[in-house]
């Protein structure tokens, strides 16, 4: 492949253990111009923030769970810490008002940190309104959308399925309305899939290595990216701990594979004794070391933590037990410090509890078992405005029926459907055919999913999920380039191949048209509304 025309996927050079003379001297990634690769990326990523951009603002109120994270946000801002706040706040704030309404009590709040900051640069920026406490993330979003570009470019070694794998995202339902929100999964799903680039990047890099004749590398920068990357995706959803574990062995696996590929004897026994130390400390302590900074504002706070939360009322979750930093007299210096983060400890214990006990016996009726998300089993009703009558707010439908507005966190079905066909192809090629590309997809996709099926018996949705997506679309997005082929000579099996991947491409486009109206709160007529729900379930 040795121009951003090839498309399809060889074997040979990027997906086998076994590297072949000129992979070992210029890797497959850097093969391609990246000044086409860049600037068609940034063009796809207008796009996209023009998508998540356009009536950002609108419903002109707090939907779903913004009603915590903006608010949580508003008051990290000001304050420094998460507060209490007013009763009716949400009607105050939504009419201009946004002062005054915190109390001087820490708020239990039961996610970190990182994505809520986030949110509250977006209000620092534009205000307390739906669009100062969205934009950040549509900025995010629209990120990810480059990022996935480069990702699936690095995986691949081609630009044109980079692009492609880099649409499928932008052209998704679920990353749209997400995108959308002030919500955190977003953000969760940036930082995950920024960290696996980063330890994909390293494995490259590593090779790299080992062809010029290096035995072992103590600074593996790759993987310090990485691990700042997993740190923040930890310090926003602790759901990241599981594609951190996973990709650290599957690094591990890559360590032995490529020093055995390079004929090292003892390719197992520097991978685990050698390789395995620097890879930890790279990517797992970093990782540990930004999570706790992200905490800085609640720990410089911990005494009204201490004062406030450390009591039957707060600590039931956790048994009821009152944290024994609460009854120490305050330190200071480097004893301070550590009175901070232990009482930070206790907190995370109860949070814990508030998570694996609290919420089962709870109810939602938007809640979802997780075994169905992939099929885009139960989505969620994040707005609705019904029965606009004809002939008011603009609803022009006929006599006896009505109009309706409605923003539903749905993915694309098109694209979750093939792609959960394609993440079984993955699984072949990955273990029968020993292709690591597709590795990357079925663990990405198993460890932001899995994991859920232990905690189906509390209230969990759809849109947790969105961790999953980019490794679903990476999936998808190889098995097209299989479809096609890795020549770029003409034959009837690249021909066909490229119809149908295109084909598929173009009905993606006419399904995000088609569903963009309930993605985006748009007035439809109730039959119209009905047009796009295929599912009683989706109702």
């Amino acid at each position: 492949m040795s121009a951003p025309a090839a498309v399809g996927l060889s074997r040979t050079a990027a997906g086998s253990e076994v590297p072949s003379a000129q992979e070992r001297a210029r890797p497959r990634w850097r093969t391609e111009d990246p000044l086409v690769g860049w600037t068609l990326a940034l063009a796809l990523t207008g796009l996209a923030f023009f998508l998540r951009w356009w009536k950002l603002g609108t419903p002109h109120q707090f939907s779903f769970d913004e009603t915590y994270y903006a608010k949580d946000a508003w008051s990290m801002l000001n304050h420094g810490y998460v507060r209490t706040y007013a009763e009716d706040a949400d009607k105050t704030i939504l009419n201009g008002s946004p002062t005054g309404l915190w109390q001087d009590t820490p708020s239990m709040v039961v996610h970190p940190e990182v994505g809520k900051w986030i949110i509250a640069l977006g209000e620092n920026a534009f205000g307390m309104d739906p669009f100062g406490w969205r934009i950040g993330a549509a900025v995010v979003g629209s990120l990810m959308v480059l990022l996935m570009c480069r990702f699936v470019r690095r995986v691949s070694g081609s630009t044109a399925l980079g692009l492609v794998g880099g649409l499928l995202l932008a052209l998704d339902g679920l990353h749209l309305v997400l995108s959308r929100l002030a919500l955190l999964d977003i953000f969760l799903a940036f930082f995950i899939l920024l960290g696996v680039h980063c330890v994909v990047a390293d494995r490259q890099w590593f090779r790299a290595r080992l062809a010029k004749g290096a035995t072992r590398a103590l600074l593996r920068p790759w993987l310090v990216a990485g691990g700042v990357s997993f740190g923040l995706a930890v310090g926003t959803k602790w759901t990241a701990l599981f594609p951190l574990a996973a990709f650290g062995l599957l690094l591990t696996a890559w360590n032995y594979g490529a020093r055995r590929s390079f004929g090292d004897r003892s390719a197992l026994v520097k991978a685990l004794l050698v390789d395995g130390p620097i890879a930890f400390g790279s990517l797992v302590m970093v990782a540990l070391v930004v999570y706790v900074s992200t905490w800085t504002g609640w720990m410089m706070n911990a005494a009204e933590y201490e004062e406030t939360l450390s009591n039957t009322q707060y600590t039931t979750h956790g048994g009821g037990k009152a944290w024994p930093t609460a009854n120490e007299p305050d330190a200071s210096g480097v004893g301070e410090v550590w009175q901070s983060v232990r009482s930070l400890g206790h907190y995370h214990q109860d949070v814990y509890a508030f998570h694996s006990h609290f919420l089962n016996d709870s109810t939602h009726v938007y809640a979802s078992k997780p075994a169905g998300w992939l099929l885009m089993s139960r989505p969620v009703g994040v707005d609705a405005q019904l029965d606009i009558q004809p002939g008011t707010m603009g609803c022009e439908a006929p006599a006896g029926s009505s109009c309706l507005r409605q923003v539903l966190l749905l993915g694309n079905p098109l694209i979750w459907w093939a792609g959960s066909l394609a993440l079984a192809f993955a699984a072949v090629r990955w273990l029968g055919g020993r292709d690591w590309r597709f590795g990357v997809a079925v663990v990405g996709v198993g460890s932001t999913w899995l994991p859920w099926l232990l905690y189906d018996d509390r209230p969990i949705f759809i849109f947790y999920a969105m961790a999953c997506l980019p490794f679903l679309v990476l999936g998808l997005t190889l098995a097209l380039g299989s479809m096609v082929g890795p020549s770029n000579v003409p034959t009837p099996r690249r021909t066909t191949g490229v119809v149908i991947a295109g084909s598929y491409v173009v009905l993606v486009v006419l399904a995000f048209a088609w569903f963009w109206p309930v993605w985006t709160d748009q007035l439809i007529t109730h039959s119209e509304w009905l047009q796009r729900i295929w599912f009683t379930r989706w109702i």
